[in-house]
């Protein structure tokens, strides 16, 4: 049986205006065990000036390690979304987060299908995506890091969909990273897809979604950057611990909502039903 912990995705500071520092302290403070930092290629602006949490793949990997190590923290993963479809762009991006995973010591690198060329078929997006992943888990087997395929557009958007692209390379590295908020929007019952993916979930998204959201976007969008706070929304939290605990790996719950406030009640909400 798996264990279930609590971590959070950095983007709960993304409008806080301040370092990837700060926003490990804060999930820290926040009472989190692990955290999912955002990586980027090259360099930009607002996170060279400190006003932005995501950290470049051009830095230091120990940046990461030490500051998770400065506040008591661990590493679920890294959110080093790219889109599959486009091998020009995804390819070395992937293979580089990988490298960076392994040097400071996150098991996961998440990244799902995104956006695909508005020239291709769906039968050429498979083979596009096929060559990225295959090429990517090469370095992941290699160094025992998991690649997180997440549901969140166009053919990961159905339990069928997502099977398809999991099943395009076979390779011990590839895993599911599952979202319970892009399941959910997507029209389908997220926990009767959890029960599908669970015994190959390496990595769990935890988005609630607002009833307003629901009703506004439900079946209409493939997925939703963060959501609200965990156990305000339509999420049964209750059941996806439930089925967590039966997974065969170990799962960290890697909370996905907008601000600080949203991170401290989805915590509380969390912690409470998983001591119960």
């Amino acid at each position: 049986m798996g264990q279930v912990s609590l971590g959070i995705n950095m983007e709960f500071v993304r409008h806080d205006d301040k370092t990837f520092e700060w926003g490990i302290e804060k999930a820290a403070q926040i009472g989190y065990e692990y955290v999912e930092p955002m990586l980027h290629w090259g360099r930009e602006l607002l996170s060279e000036a400190g006003y932005f949490h995501s950290v470049s793949m051009l830095d230091d990997p120990y940046r990461i390690s030490r500051a998770c190590e400065k506040y008591g923290i661990k590493l679920s993963a890294l959110s080093a979304h790219s889109p599959l479809c486009k091998p020009e762009i995804s390819t070395e991006y992937l293979k580089q987060a990988v490298r960076f995973a392994a040097e400071c010591g996150a098991p996961v690198v998440n990244t799902d299908e995104g956006p695909k060329p508005d020239w291709t078929t769906e039968q050429e997006d498979h083979v596009l995506m096929r060559y990225t992943i295959a090429e990517a888990a090469k370095v992941a087997e290699a160094r025992g890091i998991f690649l997180g395929l997440e549901p969140h557009q166009q053919y990961s958007k159905t339990p069928e969909g997502l099977e398809r692209i999991y099943a395009l390379v076979d390779s011990p590295a590839i895993g599911i990273n599952f979202d319970t908020g892009n399941g959910y929007l997507s029209g389908q019952d997220p926990i009767e897809w959890l029960e599908q993916v669970k015994d190959r979930m390496v990595h769990l998204h935890a988005k609630d979604i607002s009833l307003e959201q629901s009703e506004a976007e439900r079946g209409k969008v493939t997925g939703t950057p963060v959501g609200c706070a965990c156990g305000e929304g339509v999420i049964d939290w209750a059941k996806v611990i439930e089925v967590c605990r039966t997974c065969p790996r170990d799962i960290v719950l890697s909370v996905e909502c907008g601000t600080i406030d949203q991170a401290e009640r989805s915590f509380h909400y969390l912690q409470q039903l998983l001591r119960n």
